[in-house]
């Protein structure tokens, strides 16, 4: 484990800090954003595989970044109108989303913010947030920890915990854009979704309410298959939506979490899968078409359209105002809890 400066945001220093487990995989995260910068991975052949889209300074992390390898918050995400009642109070978000919408906690969240490191070792660092209450239109004093593991079996573990002092919402995920081969997208990149239902969106991607079977829709990732489809007039077909995890594959580890499967994305490149494990009840995919960024990123790649998919585990968009959809109300007292797992292999 290594720490060395990567710059500073406003006036707080950041941090960068190398992990590495005995396999050989290495992990890079930075204390702004709490994010994941770089992992590398093991191939079958012995080779290292980057496997996640980053950045090489702190400038372009604040410039330009998409949320690369950040933990998005309070609310991952989209809020419709920024606007949610709690306890019988309505409370007003920031409307980044092109002015009518909250996305990922308002412009400013968690992903945009320094975090303090608390402790790292050879192969975990563990990071914390205090988001004062009313910041950003969020009730509550709500203190957040985040914990990245890279275990000996080729995983890297994302361990989120938060309490609060006042009713809030939480909605956290981890947002790294994946590509397992280092190719220029991907779209050929094959995708398992264990789920049966997804969240019908309107145009500016904001739930109707509404649960949709995948079956028979482009949706339909029960069996793996490329990411690229087609629809019947030829058109790509893109992705930033909403799966209902089925959660019916589970495993319940030594330290109680229930973990179930949600997602395989491989690639016959380089002969990698990555299996995603969470708690979560929800899988936002988002297959990176707006990407396009004027800087480049690590080992000089450039990052155009479909260069990397976010598969993020997490509760449904706009939740606090679906009643019907799992509650992601924190109140004091209570302890919020998400572990998600990216465990990488070769692909069988």
């Amino acid at each position: 484990m290594t720490v060395r400066a990567f710059g500073v945001a406003g006036d707080t220093p950041v941090e960068d800090i190398t992990l590495a487990n005995a396999a050989g995989a290495v992990a890079k995260v930075i204390t702004y954003g709490a994010v994941v910068r770089d992992l590398q991975v093991p191939r079958p052949d012995g080779t290292l595989q980057r496997v996640v889209l980053g950045l090489e300074t702190l400038d372009d992390y604040l410039a330009h970044s998409p949320h690369f390898g950040a933990i998005a918050g309070r609310f991952a995400n989209r809020i419709r109108g920024g606007r949610f009642t709690l306890d019988g109070e309505a409370h007003q978000l920031p409307l980044n989303q092109e002015g009518r919408h909250s996305l990922h906690g308002g412009g400013q969240g968690f992903g945009k913010k320094p975090w303090r490191l608390v402790h790292a070792d050879a192969a975990s660092v563990t990071l914390s947030l205090v988001s004062p209450a009313g910041e950003a239109g969020y009730p509550g004093c709500l203190t957040t920890t985040c914990r990245y593991t890279l275990t000996d079996d080729n995983a890297l573990r994302v361990e989120l915990f938060a309490f609060t002092d006042a009713p809030t919402i939480l909605n956290l995920c981890h947002h790294s854009y994946f590509n397992l081969d280092g190719g220029a997208d991907i779209l050929d990149h094959e995708l398992m979704v264990r789920a049966n239902l997804m969240t019908p969106v309107d145009g500016d991607l904001i739930p109707d309410g509404s649960l949709a079977p995948v079956s028979g829709t482009p949706f339909d990732f029960r069996r793996a298959r490329p990411v690229r489809l087609a629809s019947g007039d030829g058109t790509r077909v893109w992705y930033d939506h909403n799966f209902v995890l089925r959660r019916d594959r589970r495993e319940i580890g030594t330290d109680g979490f229930d973990l179930a499967h949600a997602a395989t994305l491989a690639s016959n490149r380089s002969g990698l899968k990555m299996d995603v494990w969470t708690t979560e009840p929800c899988l936002q995919v988002y297959d990176g078409f707006k990407l396009n960024l004027p800087v480049k990123g690590l080992g000089g790649a450039q990052y155009g359209p479909n260069a990397g998919i976010c598969l993020e585990p997490q509760h449904a968009p706009d939740s606090p105002n679906l009643p019907h959809l799992p509650s992601t109300v924190l109140r004091p007292g209570a302890l919020y809890r998400q572990v998600t797992e990216y465990r990488f292999g070769p692909r069988t």
